[in-house]
């Protein structure tokens, strides 16, 4: 066994691998065109359909006549050779390696491709091309980006199998072997088929054709298919979200549709580094995690009310995606929009038809992704130059004309409306304050945990900010947040728990094991895990080693990512197993040697095990690979290592 560690591991508890339930099987969208034509030619040309395709000519649109790109002591060269396409590479170590190219990822605006390094393994590859301009580019034209470097394309963060193919493909299994360290998945369809939204359809075709549906086989609406979108806005949103929003997956690839997101995914709060302090996006975040923070979503405004669900397009050009509701005529399905007109110069002060006129450039800020792809935030909020004072986060006014202040900005607007009911408090000023000082913001950040008319996601990332002053007064005050219907809520409260002892904790978050969200049941684990199991009534101890078991298997299904072994290392600390977290530590370093962190705890381990002439072995070792580390290079001048 490779990794030697892994049965360690597992001593936490012994995996019991649970069968899925049976469910239909893919059959392709191919047999949906015959019965649905108008879907199916609206999707044909869409990008899901494009998201994953084979390297024919039809597909790829880029120049691979003989052509050739430079980037940072790095020599690519395109070519065709019979029938096949190829990508050679010469390295900056002067490595050259000619790979044909494996399979192709999206249209426009830009088009990668996909290379496989080993059997099995697929990586993407940082130079593609803008299919607007025509050109070859660079993704990351600003890195230095070596063949040893965990962000180079042959990196795991860049690995397709694991990162990026599920929201690429239908039916997909990654089948990653830990023991092995190789892939070998496998896509009921490559793309963003009809089956990726509705579920798997060989019982939709029984029925189709006349069969009655399997009564054995629960989880089915009328029609035969795992996913019914007649559930309602939030199935809906829920269902989109699966590929649309920044997370991290429970399993190995695709839950089936109709999966509640919180069953399959955890989501990424509003954190540095992924949003800005008033939740705007700053990160790649793929759009749920902005529209949860939207009047329109708390309102049931759903994806499909703009955009059309086939050809993944806007129902309307222009403004008129947006005056479909905010008009004179408002929409009965929304009772409460206020009906007036919205696109005239009295509202949004800009000339017709100017850019500044766009309901979009005020509402949905955009920010470019991969060089060219322009993604906008879907938080539709107003915009609040004053805001941007004290948060330090930006504004739409700002964004065009950046030429002006924030405080100019905000005059205008206070000029435009003097009597505006939109310029109060904010949530943005609340999480402003939590990041620069969470002790000072306590009191502000458990009444904004509490305040159930802010958005969900907007209380949990509060919740986030005070674990760093959890104790058992805020555990006591918070603690009805443990029935709070949002499980995003209800998930960040549990961790705040800690700190109680034991007792007391099991009595307080033991029902949370057997929450009907499986990301809540997996936090009370992590939270119960130091607990003794002797030390648990019998019916807690099985809870816990169910829910356990769903974390387990969680982590086994994401083995390949540097991040998943910082995990596994700092449980089998908190385990007292210093055999195991050092095993996974040296994991983490061997996917991504730049991970400093990781570095930091081998040094550290090391040095409490074996002293100070091992630990600073290890200093040397990380600094041939992070040589601009401080705290490495502190550890390596100082007498004495510092402490933990």
């Amino acid at each position: 066994m490779r990794i030697a560690f892994l049965p360690l591991l597992l001593l936490l508890l012994p995996l019991r691998v649970v069968a899925q339930e049976d469910h239909p099987d893919y059959v392709g969208s191919s047999a949906c065109r015959d019965c649905h034509v108008e879907a199916s030619e609206a999707w044909e040309g869409s990008h899901h359909a494009k998201a994953w395709t084979a390297p024919t000519a039809e597909n790829i649109v880029a120049d691979f006549d003989n052509t050739e790109f430079l980037h940072d002591g790095t020599v690519t060269r395109f070519r065709v050779e019979n029938g096949q396409y190829h990508i050679e590479v010469t390295e900056k170590d002067g490595v050259t390696t000619d790979y044909r190219v494996h399979s192709v990822a999206g249209i426009e605006p830009l088009q990668q491709y996909l290379l496989e390094t080993e059997p099995g393994k697929i990586q993407s590859f940082d130079v593609v091309w803008d299919t607007e301009e025509n050109r070859w580019y660079h993704l990351y034209p600003d890195q230095d980006l070596p063949p040893e470097d965990g962000l180079h394309w042959t990196g795991p963060y860049k690995n397709w199998n694991a990162r990026c193919a599920e929201c690429h493909a239908t039916g997909y299994e990654k089948n990653y072997s830990p023991r092995n360290r190789t892939y070998s998945s496998i896509p009921a369809e490559i793309g963003v088929g009809c089956e990726a939204c509705h579920g798997p359809g060989s019982l939709h075709v029984e029925w189709a054709a006349g069969k009655a549906l399997d009564p054995s086989v629960t989880g089915l609406n009328p029609y035969g298919l795992t996913m019914d979108f007649n559930d309602g806005a939030e199935a809906t949103i829920q269902q989109c979200a699966s590929c649309h929003a920044r997370r991290e997956a429970h399993f190995d690839g695709n839950p089936l549709p109709g999966t509640a997101f919180d069953d399959a995914y955890v989501l990424a709060l509003l954190r540095p580094g992924q949003y800005h302090a008033d939740g705007q996006i700053l990160d790649e975040v793929y759009v749920y995690g902005s529209f949860l923070q939207s009047k329109m979503y708390a309102k049931g405004v759903s994806c499909s009310n703009c955009h059309e669900a086939h050809s993944a397009s806007l129902k309307a050009e222009g403004n008129g995606v947006c005056t479909q509701c905010h008009s004179t005529a408002g929409n009965a399905a929304f009772p409460t929009l206020s009906q007036k007109n919205y696109d005239d110069p009295s509202h949004h002060f800009h000339e017709p038809g100017s850019e500044g006129a766009q309901c979009k450039s005020c509402h949905m800020i955009e920010r470019v992704y991969m060089g060219v792809d322009g993604r906008r935030d879907h938080s539709f909020r107003i915009p609040r130059p004053d805001l941007s004072i004290e948060t330090e986060s930006p504004n739409a006014c700002t964004d065009c004309h950046a030429d002006q202040s924030s405080g100019w900005a905000a005059a205008a607007i206070e000029e435009w409306y003097p009597d505006s009911t939109n310029r109060g408090p904010h949530y943005g000023q609340t999480l402003a304050a939590g990041r620069r000082d969470p002790v000072a913001a306590r009191g502000a950040l458990a009444s904004l945990s509490e305040d159930r008319d802010q958005p969900g996601i907007v209380r949990a990332t509060a919740l986030w900010l005070l674990d760093q002053t959890a104790d058992v007064a805020l555990a006591d005050r918070l603690a009805s947040l443990l029935d709070d219907p949002d499980p995003v809520v209800r998930s960040a409260i549990v961790g705040l728990h800690q700190p109680l002892p034991p007792a007391e904790r099991v009595t307080r978050i033991g029902d949370a094991l057997e929450d009907p969200a499986r990301v809540v049941r997996i936090e009370a684990a992590k939270t119960m895990i130091n607990i003794p199991p002797q030390n648990l009534p019998p019916t807690s101890a099985e809870k816990l080693q169910a829910a356990t078991r769903e974390w387990q298997q969680g982590l086994i299904n994401r083995f390949d990512f540097p991040e998943t072994h910082l995990i596994l290392g700092g449980t089998a600390l908190t385990m007292r197993n210093i055999q195991s977290a050092t095993a996974a530590f040296r994991e983490v370093v061997r996917l991504d040697p730049q991970r400093e962190d990781a570095w930091v705890m081998l040094v550290r381990i090391a040095d409490a095990t074996q002293g100070p002439q091992a630990a600073m072995a290890i200093v040397n070792e990380a600094l041939s690979f992070v040589p601009g580390s401080d705290q490495l290079n502190a550890m390596r001048t100082d007498s004495l290592l510092p402490p933990e």
